[in-house]
C-alpha cells in the first residue's frame, strides 16, 4: 500500500470512511473547502473516533495555494461514541416519540428527529437551502430559541394532497444542554 493513492470526489465521502476504515492508511488528506463543510467536518470527526484509525494523520490542504494543516487528535479514549452509517452525523439523531411541533420563523412545523446540533422538519411553509432561520422549541419550562441554517430541503405532498417542505436544520447558536433536555422526554 505504500505509494498508493485514492482520491474520492467530495460526494463520497462514505466510501472515502470505508476506504479509510478498511485500508488504515498512514495519511488521509482532505482538501480545505470540503473539510469546512458539514460532511467534511463528519468524516474528520468519523476517522477521530475510530479507535483503530488512532495512527492516521489527518491532514488539510488547499488546491491552489500552499495551506496546510495537521488536524489535532485527542488522546484516545476507552469509550468511543457510537459512530453512524451515513457518514454525515456530528451527534446522535432520535425520532420523536409521537407529534412535536416546532416554530419556525413563527410558522408551525412538524420535528420528525432532533439532536443537539441539528433536526428534520417538515414545514407547510417554504424552506430553501442556505436559508437562515429563527427557531423554537416549545417547552414547558420555558421555549428554547435559537438561529438555524437550513442544510437541504426536498418538496414532498402530505398524505391529504398538501405541499409541504422536508428540510434538515443546522443549529448556529442553541444551547446544547436545553436542547438535550428538551430531547429526552420526546424521544421514541
Amino acid at each position: 500500500m505504500d505509494g498508493e493513492l485514492l482520491e474520492f470526489a467530495h460526494t463520497d465521502a462514505l466510501a472515502a470512511l470505508q476506504a479509510i476504515t478498511t485500508r488504515r492508511p498512514r495519511i488521509v488528506a482532505l482538501e480545505r473547502l470540503f473539510a469546512m463543510t458539514s460532511r467534511g467536518a463528519a468524516l474528520i470527526n468519523r476517522i477521530k473516533a475510530d479507535p483503530s484509525l488512532v495512527d492516521v494523520e489527518i491532514r488539510v490542504i488547499a488546491h491552489d495555494n500552499d495551506y496546510s494543516r495537521i488536524v489535532p487528535r485527542a488522546k484516545p479514549s476507552t469509550a468511543a461514541p457510537a459512530l453512524d452509517n451515513t457518514g454525515t452525523r456530528r451527534a446522535p439523531r432520535f425520532k420523536m416519540a409521537g407529534r412535536v411541533d416546532v416554530l419556525i420563523d413563527g410558522k408551525t412545523a412538524l420535528l420528525v428527529d432532533l439532536s443537539t446540533v441539528g433536526a428534520q422538519v417538515i414545514s407547510p411553509a417554504a424552506l430553501r437551502p442556505n436559508q437562515e432561520i429563527a427557531m423554537v422549541l416549545p417547552d414547558g419550562g420555558g421555549p428554547v430559541r435559537f438561529n438555524a441554517k437550513v442544510a437541504w430541503t426536498a418538496f414532498v405532498t402530505s398524505p391529504d394532497g398538501a405541499a409541504r417542505y422536508r428540510a434538515g436544520v443546522d443549529f448556529l447558536d442553541a444551547n446544547a444542554a436545553e436542547v438535550d433536555a428538551f430531547l429526552q422526554p420526546r424521544k421514541a
